[in-house]
């Protein structure tokens, strides 16, 4: 399979595989916005780093110019005195170098791992503020690469450029200070092979980000398959589909390693370019500084002190160079979470947000439009669910009935009408203090892989036993605690899967009872349960509903009888209103639905 075709598989990126990368004016905005959101608190660290990595990189400088004294005192000119005071400061030269290198690669490991860990934190707070347009648009694998392996390249590469720059960087100026003072005419000759790095670097570096960019996509949509594979395994082996799940991976893991090697290719041409340079400077030293040597006009210490000078300089500058080549790809990276960053949620939070009525009081929708794209989805809905009593929704699927409960807990926001609790509009509430407002118990609960009782209690601590006993025991949780094997403090596993429909759903309502908000919102809760788990569950949500303003979405009409009032919706539409006896007399939708179910025996 082509890696056209492998890309092709899989969710789309949040970043458009088209996009250009960053200009080099853009770039150094990338690192601006790296130090001051993040590196700019760790200053002390860096500060003492920067200290350690000068040391480190002096030392270079200093020794190679020993290398002239050793030679010229001892070596030719046999003075034995030279040899402990030479000896005793290349020991102290080492020495002071193995103590910074040790220093500086220790704080810069934490400077670093810090920074992935704020650069993760603050990407997953930013990530759960946005709206669910935005999760539905991308996938939660090219996230979870973003907070992993973006993040992780944003800190690495941190500390992998302050140490470049300051031990690499100070290491070149010393041993360049030291090959200048010996003789600048030879400084030339040994540079001469520059001007060859210009063009072909610019090439390397732009084939560099161009790459890193493709392997950072795929690494998204890996990572994205691996989610979809674990989290359908059942699906998979109910339907033999192991062998093709595996041919997809496969097939993008395939064009992952092409990208990658295409990058690592790029990265490793700039330092190789350095040594071509660096023997081509060697080769004009020995041919204009050894004639000097055989002439008598420069000593053997000082071509020794420039030699060692250009050997020891020629491992931090093929360092530097490859550290170009790592700069490249981090720009990706930090352009990628820049933008994540940047994107901000549609949903508008008013700058003087309006008071939850005391008593929240009734529910109206006033001829409230939505669209997503070009597809209507709610048509001039206008109702009112009273205050302290039950309106159920019914219709076929599609015809808007969880788009109205996404509506009132502002996961979508309309784009006409309004919608009021208690008269006041809910786009003048606080998001967060209007979700107060909710519990809502769905078909499938979302379960976290934690306890029983953290499930219960969602990070919550104000609890008394006495208070998380009693809704343990009205949403009848307390009828299967003792069979698991610690109680509440035993795993539920991934989404639950540790406990059965009717238990996970159990204690969903559990939660609900905790929360104790007003509004209850229940989206089908018995429909998926055998008839043992339903009664069981349908009298916790009867406890739940108690005293609550109650908005039921209903497959299943049996379940809905006794709803104080019956809104009939059909393609975005309000097209009945009524209890149940009434529209079953007035021979409507409701009818039509009712007489179908009931003679089908089949929900709709």
């Amino acid at each position: 399979m082509t890696m056209e075709n492998a890309q092709s598989q899989g969710a789309r990126p949040v970043v458009d595989a088209k996009q250009e990368v960053e200009t080099a004016q853009a770039r150094r905005g990338l690192m601006k916005w790296l130090w001051r959101n993040y590196l700019s608190k760790l200053a002390p660290l860096l500060i003492i780093a920067s200290i350690f990595m000068m040391i480190e990189g002096s030392m270079m400088g200093l020794l190679s110019y020993m290398m002239k004294p050793m030679f010229d005192q001892i070596f030719i000119e046999g003075d034995t005195a030279a040899i402990y005071w030479v000896g005793s400061v290349i020991f102290g030269i080492f020495m002071l170098r193995a103590v910074s290198s040790v220093a500086q690669k220790t704080l810069l490991t934490r400077v670093g791992a810090k920074v992935v860990i704020a650069v993760q934190s603050d990407a997953l707070g930013h990530l759960m503020r946005l709206d669910t347009q935005f999760h539905q648009r991308n996938p939660p694998g090219s996230l979870i690469e973003r907070l992993n392996g973006d993040a992780g390249i944003a800190g690495n590469i941190s500390a992998v450029i302050l140490s470049g720059f300051g031990r690499d960087g100070i290491a070149l100026v010393s041993l360049l200070a030291v090959v200048i003072s010996i003789d600048w005419r030879w400084t030339i000759a040994a540079m001469i092979g520059v001007p060859l790095l210009v063009l072909p670097t610019v090439l390397a570096q732009a084939y560099v980000r161009r790459t890193s960019h493709r392997s950072r996509i795929l690494a998204g949509r890996m990572t994205t398959r691996l989610d979809e594979i674990f989290h359908g395994i059942v699906p998979i082996k109910l339907n033999a589909l192991e062998r093709y799940q595996s041919n997809r991976f496969e097939a993008l893991a395939d064009a992952r390693v092409s990208a990658s090697t295409r990058a690592a290719l790029g990265q490793a041409l700039i330092p190789g370019l350095v040594d071509v340079m660096t023997g081509i400077g060697f080769f004009a030293v020995l041919l204009y500084g050894g004639s000097e040597i055989i002439a008598g006009t420069k000593t053997v210490g000082e071509f020794m002190a420039f030699f060692t000078a250009m050997a020891l300089a020629f491992e931090p500058l093929r360092r530097v160079g490859s550290l170009w080549g790592h700069w490249q790809q981090a720009t990706v990276s930090l352009g990628r979470l820049q933008e994540l960053f940047e994107t901000q949620p549609s949903l508008t939070r008013p700058e003087t947000p309006a008071v939850i009525p005391s008593a929240v009081g009734d529910l109206t929708f006033r001829d409230v439009t939505l669209n997503y794209g070009d597809s209507p989805v709610l048509q001039g809905v206008s109702f009112t669910a009273k205050a302290g009593q039950t309106t159920a929704l019914v219709g076929a699927s599609g015809a808007g009935k969880t788009t109205i409960f996404n509506v009132l807990t502002r996961l979508a926001e309309y784009d006409g009408g309004s919608v009021l609790m208690g008269g006041v509009e809910i786009t003048d509430l606080d998001p967060d203090a209007l979700r107060s407002q909710f519990s809502m118990v769905t078909q499938d609960p979302s379960l976290f892989d934690e306890t029983l009782r953290d499930n219960v209690l969602l990070g919550r601590e104000d609890v008394s036993p006495e208070a998380l006993n009693a809704a343990l025991e009205a949403a009848q949780v307390n009828r299967f605690v003792p069979k698991l094997a610690n109680g509440l403090d035993t795993p539920v596993g991934p989404r639950g899967s540790a406990l059965s429909g009717g238990q996970r759903q159990r204690v969903a309502i559990a939660r609900a009872l905790l929360r104790d908000s007003p509004i209850l919102l229940l989206d089908e809760a018995t429909s998926a349960l055998d008839a043992e788990s339903e009664v069981a569950v349908q009298r916790a949500i009867d406890a739940l509903a108690k005293g609550r303003t109650s908005l039921v979405i209903a497959h299943r009409l049996a379940t809905v009888r006794n709803a104080d009032k019956i809104v009939v919706m059909d393609a975005g539409r309000v097209v009945e209103e009524g209890t149940h006896e009434t529209l079953v007399d007035a021979g409507g939708a409701y009818a039509h639905l009712h007489a179908l179910q009931f003679s089908s025996g089949k929900a709709l």
